[in-house]
């Protein structure tokens, strides 16, 4: 498995390309703007785009998710039905936010915590994630040791919990009950900022760390 981060939309949102390196068959991972810039990193490294995958309803997660499923034919994949409302409320997140106007989508297909998504010879694991949004999803390679977090969790800090149907102790337990058991060596590229890893966070994060409940 290989992968590349094309940071997108003002808010520097970590969209990630991922390709199995057999078959070159990829998918785009949170594309939450700048097609045309996704297009050209799927053209430069020589990649079949396969499906959009989705971390969360955000618009900046997903505010190219649709134009983007349209123009190159392909499926939108996630996230968990929980975040439907997200996903209806686009426009309205578009105009608060200031992004360009996105339409109101569904994905063609939800996703559920035991669920797998595969990338040619690769396979994702999906884990149900929720708390900075109810429908929130991780994408897990096990053979690479490396998740898509979204902002679930980030290097230093947390998502953030004062949205609509967030939930602070559900976020708290995504991390420490869901993400941790994988095992401190996996690295994670967060929604924004630098990557990490689970061990680092566990560590260090100032809101998660093991000794905040030991």
């Amino acid at each position: 498995m290989k992968y590349q981060i094309i940071p997108v939309t003002p808010f520097q949102q970590n969209c990630s390309l991922i390709w199995c390196d057999k078959t070159k068959a990829a998918a785009v991972v949170d594309p939450g703007g700048d097609m045309d810039r996704i297009l050209a990193e799927v053209e430069k490294l020589g990649v079949k785009l396969e499906k959009v995958l989705l971390t969360h309803g955000h618009i900046d997660h997903v505010g190219a998710a649709k134009k983007l499923s349209e123009h190159v034919g392909i499926p939108i994949i996630g996230p968990h039905k929980a975040d439907s409302f997200w996903l209806d409320n686009l426009a309205e997140q578009s105009k608060h936010f200031g992004f360009v106007h996105c339409e109101p989508f569904a994905p063609t297909q939800y996703l559920e915590s035991g669920d797998t998504v595969t990338l040619g010879s690769l396979t994702l694991e999906v884990l149900h994630c929720p708390g900075h949004t109810p429908g929130h999803i991780v994408f897990f390679s096990a053979s690479s040791c490396t998740a898509w977090v979204g902002d679930v969790l980030f290097h230093g800090s947390i998502g953030r919990t004062d949205f609509p149907q967030s939930n602070h102790q559900d976020l708290i337990h995504s991390i420490t009950k869901t993400l941790w058991p994988l095992g401190r060596d996996v690295e994670f590229i967060p929604g924004h900022g630098p990557i990490s890893t689970f061990g680092t966070e566990r560590d260090q994060n100032p809101f998660v760390a093991d000794q905040l409940f030991s």
